[in-house]
């Protein structure tokens, strides 16, 4: 009887140190998802301001046409810082789209258009912040 109890106690406390590994790996792994999320909001925002640059950039294009390319690129790093901290399907989508926008706008410019048009940009930005929104 006594071994009884104790095979018991062991099954009982094997089962409650299975549970406490579970349960800290569900909290860690909400919490990573957490993070990841608060990343893409934080990295969507700073598109954001960049498209807002570009817009400002393509308004004072005859003043500073430099200044289109350099909000471009500013785009691009932040949907590469983007897309290393998430994994997520439609936040792919999201910034392909995105990058296709930014090479169109980026030939017009080579090109010679000194007012290209944006609007796929704007468009591929509020897509972006979409995906990112919680």
């Amino acid at each position: 009887m006594a071994t009884s109890r104790r095979r018991r106690s062991r099954i009982a406390i094997a089962a409650a140190a299975i549970a406490a590994v579970g349960l800290t790996a569900g909290l860690t792994t909400g919490c990573d998802a957490v993070n990841k999320a608060l990343d893409c909001v934080q990295t969507a925002e700073a598109v954001a301001d960049s498209v807002t640059e570009l817009q400002q950039a393509v308004d004072n294009a005859s003043n500073d046409p430099t200044q289109i390319d350099e909000a471009i690129v500013s785009i691009g790093d932040n949907l590469d810082e983007i897309g290393s901290k998430t994994d997520n399907a439609d936040l792919d989508k999201a910034t392909a789209d995105m990058r296709k926008a930014l090479l169109e706008v980026q030939t017009a410019v080579e090109n010679g258009d000194t007012t290209p048009d944006i609007s796929g940009i704007t468009d591929a930005a509020g897509e972006l912040t979409k995906v990112c929104t919680p």
